[in-house]
């Protein structure tokens, strides 16, 4: 992902940035600043979270670490440049490491997150761009897309700066898209009043998981003298728009009381999935005829077993609720049929990668992983195991048909041609990580990857390898 930001983020994309800082640190006269940072970050993460406390205490590590950085002998006759990429490695490799101990470390943050995401989710369904007094010249929903998924890569990364290089670039493709707009159609170069609106449509529209804790994260521990120039302002502008839909009401929309309070409902009952008027209305018809079918036939047969019963009911589709009334038995579809579904209603899916951001191993290479990861992901594959054989089970399926797909040999595998929904799934979420590098090198960052003399390590786990 391209750094952009001006002078703010020019040292974080210069090339080897980071394989740089680590093969400094692993330099023997690098030893005082390992111990240092490693004694940091173990003494920060055993104490209680406290959001405040936490922010001062990591700023004020990294403001006397970079301060030693350019008296230390390492860095003698580096140019700033180079000084600030030593800046930028530092923050990313701490925060990296800290990153589960302090983000959204308060039960407030993760209540708030919550909350803004149900009212976004509720907003997309009815806001159009003419709500936000956005200029028909300016609408472009569909080039608008583009900003969406930037935003909504906010998630995939652990740097602060990486997380603000997603809002600075979701950023960017608007404020270009306006300007184009406003060339095309003669219009005054687009300002504040312009691109603040589009932001808040986009924001909605992205809807990413927690929002407001990313950018608490972001105000918090990205360095404070990098959250400047570019970067501050479009930041400022994404604070803007995050309290504006925080406050959103029927006047800031130009709605009638009354409408933003229905459609606020219809769109609650729409998520929720709930049935109104007629098709309603016959459920409760078709119910009531099939009970008083079922009732006759219990009349013909006063001895009927309990057994009897039951294959009765499920003769004529119904079944018995918790009050005793009845209601339609659901066909139970097969694992398979259930898998077949699943992947083609995300096939469908603009938005594919939100189901997939709470599992971070699935778009990582074997090359990636570590000795560290094993926990991990074995922990990730015995609740896979678990779950797998607590459907097929819930759902009556023998022992012989509940071995997983990844337990088949290669010389099983060769023989079987892959399914073209998973192959079309795999694809999709593909494409989605190709958007994530159109930009230049913040896919790159993604995984924190290390080099040594043997093999490539991530960074996240790093530390023997910056001790070594």
């Amino acid at each position: 992902m391209e750094g952009g930001g001006g002078d703010a983020f020019g040292s974080s994309t210069a090339p080897l940035t980071w394989h740089d800082f680590l093969e400094r640190m692993r330099h023997p006269s690098a030893a005082d600043f390992v111990k240092s940072i490693k004694s940091f970050i173990v003494s920060f993460s055993n104490k209680v979270p406290d959001p405040e406390n936490d922010s001062a205490a990591v700023q004020e590590f990294l403001a006397n670490m970079e301060g030693a950085f350019r008296a230390h002998t390492l860095w003698a006759g580096s140019s700033e440049e180079e000084l600030e990429s030593a800046g930028e490695g530092l923050e990313k490799y701490v925060m990296t490491k800290l990153f589960s101990r302090v983000f959204a470390s308060v039960p407030e943050d993760a209540n708030s997150d919550g909350e803004l995401y149900e009212k976004m989710a509720l907003l997309q369904q009815f806001v159009r761009p003419e709500n936000l007094d956005i200029k028909p010249a300016f609408q472009n929903e569909t080039s608008w897309l583009l900003a969406q998924k930037e935003l909504q890569k906010i998630n995939m990364y652990k740097a602060p700066r990486d997380k603000l290089v997603c809002i600075l670039n979701c950023c960017k493709v608007i404020n270009n898209l306006l300007l184009n707009a406003s060339i095309a159609s003669n219009e005054n170069p687009p300002g504040a009043d312009e691109f603040l609106p589009v932001l808040i449509y986009v924001t909605i529209k992205a809807n990413p998981p927690q929002l407001h804790s990313n950018l608490l994260y972001i105000q918090r521990y990205r360095r404070q003298s990098r959250l400047v120039a570019e970067a501050a302002y479009f930041f400022t502008n994404i604070l803007s728009a995050e309290s504006f839909i925080w406050n959103i009401d029927a006047q800031a929309l130009s709605m009638d009381e009354i409408e933003f309070q229905k459609k606020m409902e219809s769109a609650r009952a729409h998520l929720m999935g709930l049935s109104t008027g007629t098709e309603h209305q016959q459920t409760e018809t078709n119910l009531d005829t099939m009970e008083e079918r079922l009732k006759s036939n219990r009349e013909l047969d006063s001895t009927v077993s309990v057994e009897g019963h039951q294959v009765l009911s499920q003769s004529y589709g119904i079944n018995k609720d918790v009050d005793g009334k009845y209601k339609p038995l659901i066909n139970r579809l097969s694992i398979s049929d259930l898998e077949k579904k699943g992947t083609t209603d995300l096939l469908k899916e603009e938005n594919v990668n939100k189901y997939f951001q709470e599992y971070p191993f699935l778009f990582a290479n074997a090359g990636d992983l570590t000795v560290d990861d094993v926990g991990s992901l074995l922990n990730c594959y015995k609740q896979l195991v678990l779950r797998y054989v607590a459907l097929a089970k819930g759902m009556g399926i023998g022992n012989e048909s509940l071995s997983l797909p990844n337990t088949e040999t290669p010389s099983e595998l060769s023989g079987v041609k892959e399914s073209e929904y998973v192959a079309e799934m795999e694809m999709k979420v593909e494409d989605h990580e190709e958007v994530s590098r159109k930009g230049g090198s913040c896919a790159e960052d993604l995984i924190l990857q290390m080099d040594d003399a043997e093999s490539k390590k991530v960074a996240d786990d790093s530390t023997a390898e910056v001790s070594s």
